[in-house]
Protein backbone atom coordinates (compact mmCIF):
# COMPACT_ATOMS: atom_id res chain seq x y z
CA UNK A 1 0.00 0.00 0.00
CA UNK A 2 0.88 3.66 -1.19
CA UNK A 3 1.80 5.71 2.22
CA UNK A 4 -0.54 8.50 2.04
CA UNK A 5 -1.20 12.02 2.99
CA UNK A 6 -4.40 12.80 5.17
CA UNK A 7 -3.98 16.39 6.25
CA UNK A 8 -6.15 18.20 3.78
CA UNK A 9 -8.59 15.53 3.42
CA UNK A 10 -12.50 16.47 3.97
CA UNK A 11 -15.09 14.66 5.32
CA UNK A 12 -18.58 15.89 5.30
CA UNK A 13 -21.23 14.22 7.15
CA UNK A 14 -24.71 14.00 6.62
CA UNK A 15 -26.46 13.62 9.98
CA UNK A 16 -24.61 14.88 13.23
CA UNK A 17 -25.94 12.43 15.70
CA UNK A 18 -24.30 10.96 18.69
CA UNK A 19 -22.64 8.46 16.51
CA UNK A 20 -21.75 10.82 13.68
CA UNK A 21 -20.23 12.78 16.87
CA UNK A 22 -17.40 9.91 17.85
CA UNK A 23 -17.13 9.73 14.41
CA UNK A 24 -15.77 13.38 13.96
CA UNK A 25 -13.56 12.86 17.06
CA UNK A 26 -11.85 9.61 14.92
CA UNK A 27 -11.26 11.85 12.02
CA UNK A 28 -9.86 15.09 14.15
CA UNK A 29 -7.55 12.51 15.80
CA UNK A 30 -6.22 11.69 12.31
CA UNK A 31 -6.07 15.15 11.16
CA UNK A 32 -8.87 14.96 8.98
CA UNK A 33 -10.99 18.35 8.21
CA UNK A 34 -15.22 17.94 9.19
CA UNK A 35 -17.81 19.48 8.03
CA UNK A 36 -21.48 17.88 9.70
CA UNK A 37 -24.65 18.63 8.60
CA UNK A 38 -28.06 17.96 9.93
CA UNK A 39 -31.66 19.07 10.16
CA UNK A 40 -31.26 21.22 13.53
CA UNK A 41 -28.36 23.43 14.81
CA UNK A 42 -25.70 22.15 17.57
CA UNK A 43 -26.29 18.73 17.19
CA UNK A 44 -23.66 16.51 18.87
CA UNK A 45 -21.26 16.01 16.32
CA UNK A 46 -21.80 19.62 15.44
CA UNK A 47 -20.03 20.40 18.93
CA UNK A 48 -17.14 18.74 17.45
CA UNK A 49 -16.72 19.36 13.82
CA UNK A 50 -14.39 22.68 11.90
CA UNK A 51 -17.53 23.43 10.81
CA UNK A 52 -21.50 22.62 10.65
CA UNK A 53 -24.69 23.96 8.79
CA UNK A 54 -28.23 23.26 9.01
CA UNK A 55 -30.40 21.60 5.92
CA UNK A 56 -33.65 19.90 4.47
CA UNK A 57 -31.49 16.98 3.54
CA UNK A 58 -34.37 15.91 1.79
CA UNK A 59 -34.38 18.48 -0.79
CA UNK A 60 -32.28 17.36 -3.45
CA UNK A 61 -31.04 20.66 -5.06
CA UNK A 62 -30.12 22.43 -1.22
CA UNK A 63 -28.13 18.54 -0.48
CA UNK A 64 -26.35 18.67 -3.59
CA UNK A 65 -25.22 22.36 -3.71
CA UNK A 66 -24.28 22.36 -0.39
CA UNK A 67 -21.78 19.62 -0.73
CA UNK A 68 -20.50 20.89 -3.67
CA UNK A 69 -19.72 23.96 -2.00
CA UNK A 70 -17.85 22.19 0.73
CA UNK A 71 -16.68 20.08 -2.05
CA UNK A 72 -15.54 17.26 0.41
CA UNK A 73 -13.17 14.22 -0.50
CA UNK A 74 -15.69 11.69 1.18
CA UNK A 75 -19.45 11.46 1.97
CA UNK A 76 -20.53 9.94 4.76
CA UNK A 77 -24.38 9.59 5.63
CA UNK A 78 -25.13 8.90 9.38
CA UNK A 79 -28.91 9.10 8.95
CA UNK A 80 -31.25 7.65 6.22
CA UNK A 81 -34.17 10.32 5.68
CA UNK A 82 -32.15 12.16 2.89
CA UNK A 83 -32.48 12.67 -0.57
CA UNK A 84 -30.93 9.57 -2.15
CA UNK A 85 -31.37 11.00 -5.58
CA UNK A 86 -28.43 13.61 -4.73
CA UNK A 87 -26.02 11.15 -3.58
CA UNK A 88 -26.39 8.84 -7.02
CA UNK A 89 -25.99 12.08 -9.28
CA UNK A 90 -22.84 13.13 -7.27
CA UNK A 91 -21.44 10.06 -6.91
CA UNK A 92 -21.74 10.07 -11.29
CA UNK A 93 -20.26 13.24 -10.97
CA UNK A 94 -17.01 11.72 -8.97
CA UNK A 95 -18.09 12.33 -5.19
CA UNK A 96 -17.19 9.73 -3.02
CA UNK A 97 -20.11 8.63 -1.32
CA UNK A 98 -19.54 6.56 1.72
CA UNK A 99 -19.44 2.91 1.49
CA UNK A 100 -21.74 4.35 -2.11
CA UNK A 101 -24.99 5.54 -3.62
CA UNK A 102 -26.25 2.18 -4.04
CA UNK A 103 -25.82 0.96 -0.72
CA UNK A 104 -27.18 3.63 1.28
CA UNK A 105 -30.21 3.48 -0.77
CA UNK A 106 -31.06 -0.15 -0.21
CA UNK A 107 -30.46 0.32 3.46
CA UNK A 108 -32.36 3.19 4.01
CA UNK A 109 -35.30 1.49 2.84
CA UNK A 110 -36.10 -1.41 4.63
CA UNK A 111 -37.99 -2.31 1.57
CA UNK A 112 -35.16 -2.70 -0.25
CA UNK A 113 -32.77 -4.56 2.36
CA UNK A 114 -35.30 -7.08 2.41
CA UNK A 115 -35.97 -7.63 -0.99
CA UNK A 116 -31.87 -8.21 -1.65
CA UNK A 117 -31.71 -10.34 1.54
CA UNK A 118 -35.21 -12.40 0.95
CA UNK A 119 -35.77 -12.20 -3.22
CA UNK A 120 -32.79 -11.70 -4.91
CA UNK A 121 -29.31 -13.48 -2.51
CA UNK A 122 -31.82 -16.12 -0.87
CA UNK A 123 -31.13 -15.43 2.28
CA UNK A 124 -33.93 -16.63 5.03
CA UNK A 125 -35.88 -13.34 7.16
CA UNK A 126 -38.69 -13.38 9.00
CA UNK A 127 -41.88 -13.52 6.87
CA UNK A 128 -43.16 -10.06 5.55
CA UNK A 129 -45.06 -7.80 3.55
CA UNK A 130 -45.55 -4.07 2.19
CA UNK A 131 -48.62 -2.07 3.01
CA UNK A 132 -49.19 0.94 1.33
CA UNK A 133 -53.16 1.41 2.20
CA UNK A 134 -54.61 0.58 5.60
CA UNK A 135 -57.68 -1.07 3.91
CA UNK A 136 -55.62 -3.51 2.91
CA UNK A 137 -53.95 -4.11 6.28
CA UNK A 138 -56.42 -6.69 8.20
CA UNK A 139 -56.27 -9.00 5.19
CA UNK A 140 -52.50 -9.18 5.02
CA UNK A 141 -52.26 -9.31 8.85
CA UNK A 142 -54.68 -12.54 9.17
CA UNK A 143 -52.11 -13.54 6.45
CA UNK A 144 -49.02 -13.27 8.44
CA UNK A 145 -50.41 -14.13 11.99
CA UNK A 146 -50.66 -12.47 15.41
CA UNK A 147 -48.58 -11.15 17.06
CA UNK A 148 -46.78 -9.03 14.54
CA UNK A 149 -44.20 -6.09 13.75
CA UNK A 150 -45.88 -3.14 12.15
CA UNK A 151 -43.00 -0.78 10.98
CA UNK A 152 -42.40 2.37 8.85
CA UNK A 153 -40.62 2.00 5.51
CA UNK A 154 -38.15 4.40 6.69
CA UNK A 155 -37.58 5.56 9.88
CA UNK A 156 -34.71 5.76 12.82
CA UNK A 157 -33.86 4.24 16.34
CA UNK A 158 -37.25 1.62 15.96
CA UNK A 159 -39.10 5.29 15.79
CA UNK A 160 -43.20 4.33 14.70
CA UNK A 161 -42.18 -0.03 15.38
CA UNK A 162 -45.24 -1.52 17.02
CA UNK A 163 -45.59 -4.92 18.24
CA UNK A 164 -49.68 -5.73 17.27
CA UNK A 165 -51.12 -8.71 19.84
CA UNK A 166 -54.41 -8.58 17.67
CA UNK A 167 -56.85 -6.98 14.92
CA UNK A 168 -57.54 -3.84 17.67
CA UNK A 169 -54.41 -2.74 17.83
CA UNK A 170 -54.39 -2.38 14.34
CA UNK A 171 -55.17 0.83 13.52
CA UNK A 172 -53.29 2.40 16.53
CA UNK A 173 -49.66 1.11 14.99
CA UNK A 174 -50.49 1.93 11.45
CA UNK A 175 -51.21 5.45 12.74
CA UNK A 176 -47.86 5.34 14.73
CA UNK A 177 -46.20 4.35 11.53
CA UNK A 178 -47.39 6.58 9.54
CA UNK A 179 -46.53 9.43 11.65
CA UNK A 180 -42.86 7.97 12.59
CA UNK A 181 -42.37 7.85 8.51
CA UNK A 182 -39.25 9.39 6.79
CA UNK A 183 -39.03 10.03 3.11
CA UNK A 184 -41.27 10.26 0.13
CA UNK A 185 -42.82 6.62 -0.01
CA UNK A 186 -45.31 6.29 3.06
CA UNK A 187 -46.10 2.84 3.52
CA UNK A 188 -45.46 0.00 6.23
CA UNK A 189 -44.05 -3.29 6.49
CA UNK A 190 -45.61 -6.02 8.43
CA UNK A 191 -43.30 -8.69 9.52
CA UNK A 192 -43.91 -11.96 11.73
CA UNK A 193 -42.73 -12.06 14.79
CA UNK A 194 -40.15 -14.27 15.71
CA UNK A 195 -39.95 -15.31 19.14
CA UNK A 196 -36.36 -15.27 19.17
CA UNK A 197 -33.99 -16.63 21.87
CA UNK A 198 -31.57 -13.98 21.39
CA UNK A 199 -30.37 -11.39 19.05
CA UNK A 200 -26.38 -9.74 18.36
CA UNK A 201 -24.91 -7.50 16.34
CA UNK A 202 -21.99 -8.82 14.11
CA UNK A 203 -20.27 -5.70 13.43
CA UNK A 204 -17.59 -6.12 10.00
CA UNK A 205 -15.60 -4.22 8.21
CA UNK A 206 -15.30 -4.42 4.46
CA UNK A 207 -12.03 -3.28 2.85
CA UNK A 208 -11.31 -1.73 -0.36
CA UNK A 209 -9.83 -4.71 -1.37
CA UNK A 210 -13.15 -6.72 -0.39
CA UNK A 211 -11.78 -9.02 2.10
CA UNK A 212 -14.40 -8.77 5.22
CA UNK A 213 -13.08 -8.78 8.49
CA UNK A 214 -15.65 -9.50 11.73
CA UNK A 215 -15.55 -7.94 14.92
CA UNK A 216 -16.29 -10.69 18.03
CA UNK A 217 -19.98 -10.88 18.16
CA UNK A 218 -22.09 -8.05 20.60
CA UNK A 219 -25.12 -9.32 22.40
CA UNK A 220 -27.85 -6.61 23.05
CA UNK A 221 -31.12 -5.84 24.07
CA UNK A 222 -33.77 -3.60 22.31
CA UNK A 223 -37.15 -1.94 23.06
CA UNK A 224 -39.46 -1.15 20.55
CA UNK A 225 -36.85 -1.52 18.00
CA UNK A 226 -34.66 0.80 19.89
CA UNK A 227 -31.17 -0.10 21.44
CA UNK A 228 -30.81 0.24 25.10
CA UNK A 229 -27.75 -2.07 26.40
CA UNK A 230 -24.89 -3.97 24.92
CA UNK A 231 -22.41 -6.65 25.66
CA UNK A 232 -19.19 -7.82 23.98
CA UNK A 233 -18.06 -10.60 23.63
CA UNK A 234 -21.32 -12.56 23.30
CA UNK A 235 -20.92 -16.25 24.43
CA UNK A 236 -22.87 -18.19 21.02
CA UNK A 237 -22.24 -21.49 19.42
CA UNK A 238 -19.36 -20.90 17.00
CA UNK A 239 -21.50 -22.63 14.45
CA UNK A 240 -24.25 -19.57 14.75
CA UNK A 241 -21.11 -17.00 14.27
CA UNK A 242 -19.76 -19.14 11.21
CA UNK A 243 -23.26 -18.93 9.53
CA UNK A 244 -23.60 -15.27 10.38
CA UNK A 245 -20.29 -14.90 8.78
CA UNK A 246 -21.72 -16.63 5.29
CA UNK A 247 -24.79 -14.32 5.29
CA UNK A 248 -22.49 -11.83 5.53
CA UNK A 249 -20.29 -11.88 3.48
CA UNK A 250 -23.00 -12.96 0.67
CA UNK A 251 -24.69 -9.73 1.45
CA UNK A 252 -21.68 -7.32 1.61
CA UNK A 253 -19.99 -9.17 -1.61
CA UNK A 254 -23.38 -7.79 -3.48
CA UNK A 255 -22.91 -4.96 -2.02
CA UNK A 256 -19.30 -4.04 -2.52
CA UNK A 257 -18.43 -0.89 -0.63
CA UNK A 258 -15.76 -0.14 1.99
CA UNK A 259 -16.30 0.87 5.73
CA UNK A 260 -17.84 -0.73 9.01
CA UNK A 261 -21.58 -2.21 8.66
CA UNK A 262 -23.61 -3.38 11.36
CA UNK A 263 -25.33 -6.49 10.96
CA UNK A 264 -28.32 -7.78 13.18
CA UNK A 265 -29.36 -11.57 13.71
CA UNK A 266 -32.04 -13.23 15.21
CA UNK A 267 -31.12 -16.90 17.01
CA UNK A 268 -33.80 -19.51 17.19
CA UNK A 269 -32.70 -22.64 18.42
CA UNK A 270 -29.83 -23.75 16.17
CA UNK A 271 -31.14 -21.02 13.44
CA UNK A 272 -29.81 -17.29 12.43
CA UNK A 273 -32.19 -15.37 10.74
CA UNK A 274 -30.89 -11.73 9.09
CA UNK A 275 -32.57 -9.29 10.53
CA UNK A 276 -31.35 -5.57 9.81
CA UNK A 277 -27.87 -3.72 8.23
CA UNK A 278 -26.51 -0.74 8.67
CA UNK A 279 -23.25 0.99 6.08
CA UNK A 280 -22.42 2.83 9.06
CA UNK A 281 -21.05 2.49 12.73
CA UNK A 282 -24.33 0.66 14.90
CA UNK A 283 -25.10 1.97 18.00
CA UNK A 284 -24.93 -1.08 19.69
CA UNK A 285 -21.34 -0.87 18.96
CA UNK A 286 -20.48 1.98 20.82
CA UNK A 287 -18.93 -0.86 23.45
CA UNK A 288 -16.29 -0.88 21.07
CA UNK A 289 -14.98 2.15 22.63
CA UNK A 290 -13.58 0.51 25.71
CA UNK A 291 -13.87 -3.10 24.74
CA UNK A 292 -11.72 -3.21 21.52
CA UNK A 293 -8.03 -2.38 20.75
CA UNK A 294 -9.91 -0.24 17.37
CA UNK A 295 -12.86 1.03 18.11
CA UNK A 296 -16.09 0.95 15.68
CA UNK A 297 -15.78 4.73 14.69
CA UNK A 298 -11.89 3.99 13.75
CA UNK A 299 -12.66 0.95 11.79
CA UNK A 300 -15.29 2.63 9.90
CA UNK A 301 -12.89 5.56 9.04
CA UNK A 302 -9.59 2.63 8.09
CA UNK A 303 -11.70 1.25 5.70
CA UNK A 304 -13.29 3.85 3.50
CA UNK A 305 -9.53 5.76 4.06
CA UNK A 306 -8.00 2.84 2.58
CA UNK A 307 -5.69 2.65 5.35
CA UNK A 308 -4.48 -0.69 7.16
CA UNK A 309 -6.46 -2.52 9.88
CA UNK A 310 -4.03 -4.69 12.13
CA UNK A 311 -5.83 -7.35 13.97
CA UNK A 312 -8.47 -6.82 15.65
CA UNK A 313 -9.03 -8.17 19.22
CA UNK A 314 -11.01 -7.47 22.75
CA UNK A 315 -9.31 -6.01 25.44
CA UNK A 316 -11.59 -6.58 28.34
CA UNK A 317 -15.02 -7.92 28.42
CA UNK A 318 -17.28 -4.75 28.59
CA UNK A 319 -20.98 -3.76 28.28
CA UNK A 320 -23.12 -0.58 27.90
CA UNK A 321 -26.57 0.68 29.33
CA UNK A 322 -28.26 3.65 27.84
CA UNK A 323 -29.26 7.17 29.45
CA UNK A 324 -32.62 7.92 28.97
CA UNK A 325 -35.14 11.02 29.31
CA UNK A 326 -38.46 10.46 31.02
CA UNK A 327 -39.97 13.86 29.34
CA UNK A 328 -39.05 16.41 27.44
CA UNK A 329 -36.97 18.95 28.58
CA UNK A 330 -35.13 21.95 27.02
CA UNK A 331 -31.06 22.32 28.20
CA UNK A 332 -31.60 19.14 30.27
CA UNK A 333 -28.85 18.52 33.21
CA UNK A 334 -27.73 15.79 34.72
CA UNK A 335 -27.97 14.63 38.18
CA UNK A 336 -26.00 11.32 39.68
CA UNK A 337 -23.11 11.60 37.79
CA UNK A 338 -20.67 11.50 40.51
CA UNK A 339 -22.45 8.58 41.91
CA UNK A 340 -22.02 6.83 38.41
CA UNK A 341 -18.94 7.29 38.22
CA UNK A 342 -18.08 5.69 41.90
CA UNK A 343 -18.08 2.10 39.72
CA UNK A 344 -14.93 1.10 38.71
CA UNK A 345 -14.03 0.48 35.21
CA UNK A 346 -16.44 2.62 34.06
CA UNK A 347 -17.09 5.89 31.67
CA UNK A 348 -20.17 8.15 30.94
CA UNK A 349 -20.88 9.64 27.52
CA UNK A 350 -22.92 12.42 27.37
CA UNK A 351 -24.74 13.14 24.05
CA UNK A 352 -25.33 16.83 24.48
CA UNK A 353 -28.02 16.64 22.77
CA UNK A 354 -30.58 20.61 23.42
CA UNK A 355 -33.74 19.08 24.12
CA UNK A 356 -34.73 15.32 25.73
CA UNK A 357 -38.05 13.90 24.72
CA UNK A 358 -39.48 11.20 26.46
CA UNK A 359 -37.63 7.76 26.10
CA UNK A 360 -34.85 9.98 23.95
CA UNK A 361 -31.08 8.35 24.11
CA UNK A 362 -29.21 11.64 25.93
CA UNK A 363 -25.99 9.17 27.63
CA UNK A 364 -24.60 6.27 27.50
CA UNK A 365 -22.68 4.27 30.13
CA UNK A 366 -19.46 1.81 29.20
CA UNK A 367 -18.69 -0.52 31.63
CA UNK A 368 -15.42 -2.92 31.72
CA UNK A 369 -14.86 -6.25 33.95
CA UNK A 370 -13.24 -9.72 33.51
CA UNK A 371 -16.67 -10.83 34.01
CA UNK A 372 -18.98 -9.61 31.30
CA UNK A 373 -21.63 -10.28 33.85
CA UNK A 374 -20.20 -7.72 36.32
CA UNK A 375 -19.52 -5.58 33.70
CA UNK A 376 -23.23 -5.66 32.51
CA UNK A 377 -24.40 -5.38 36.28
CA UNK A 378 -22.16 -2.11 36.71
CA UNK A 379 -23.39 -0.87 33.63
CA UNK A 380 -27.42 -1.03 34.56
CA UNK A 381 -26.57 0.31 37.90
CA UNK A 382 -24.32 3.01 37.16
CA UNK A 383 -26.87 4.59 34.20
CA UNK A 384 -29.68 3.73 37.04
CA UNK A 385 -27.81 6.72 38.58
CA UNK A 386 -28.08 9.13 36.29
CA UNK A 387 -31.17 11.49 36.04
CA UNK A 388 -32.13 13.56 33.02
CA UNK A 389 -33.33 17.05 34.78
CA UNK A 390 -35.22 20.20 33.70
CA UNK A 391 -31.86 23.35 33.94
CA UNK A 392 -33.36 25.59 36.67
CA UNK A 393 -32.16 29.08 36.34
CA UNK A 394 -32.22 31.10 39.68
CA UNK A 395 -33.06 34.59 39.17
CA UNK A 396 -31.85 37.13 41.46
Amino acid sequence: MKDSIFSNKRILLLGSGELGKELVIESKRLGLEVIAIDRYAKAPAMQVADYSTVIDMGDKNILKNTIKEFNPDFIVPEIESLSIEALKELEDEGFKIVPNARTVEITMNRDKIRDLASRDLKIKTAKFDYIYRFDDLEKKADEIGFPLLLKPLMSSSGKGQNLVESKNDLHHAWSQAEANSRGKVKGVIIEEFINFDFEFTLLTVRKESGENIFCLPIGHLQLNGDYQCSWQPLHINESLISEAKKITTKILNNLNGSGLYGVEFFVMGNEVIFSELSPRPHDTGMVTLVSQNINEFELHLRAFLNLPIPPIHLIEPSATRVILSDQEYLNPIYEGLNKALEFEKTKVLIFGKLVSRKGRRMGVVLSTNKDINLARQNADEAASKIKVRSKQINIK
